[in-house]
């Protein structure tokens, strides 16, 4: 029990570190198309085209993340979908207002 909870915090940290590394203008278009309503956030930590128009640049951020959970997961000896569900909370967390998320159940909710 000790050990998984440690690991869990360690994925914190690095979900933490993943949002320090993302380029401010990449993170700006992404704002932009979420407040829009074209972009969501699932909670595995991927994002989701709402609209058609955004599928390429959702593919290519999506790409970004997905390595970066990659090689975070293997660095801390977790899974890339644990680095991915921490790294949602904390998109859900700092994400701007409209943004709307697709949760577990297959619901979505907008913050």
């Amino acid at each position: 029990m000790v050990l998984q909870s440690m690991k869990m915090l360690r994925v914190l940290f690095i979900a933490l570190a993943v949002l320090s590394v993302v380029p401010s203008a990449w993170s700006a278009d992404l704002d932009s198309l979420r407040r829009s309503g074209a972009v969501g956030e699932k909670y595995d930590g991927l994002a989701v085209a709402r609209d058609g128009s955004a599928s390429e640049f959702v593919s290519s951020v999506n790409a970004q993340r997905s390595k970066i959970y990659q090689q975070r997961a293997a660095k801390e000896g977790v899974t890339a979908q644990q680095v991915g569900q921490v790294y949602a909370k904390q998109m859900m967390a700092k994400a701007p207002a409209g943004t709307w998320f697709l949760l577990e159940n297959g619901s979505w909710a907008q913050k």
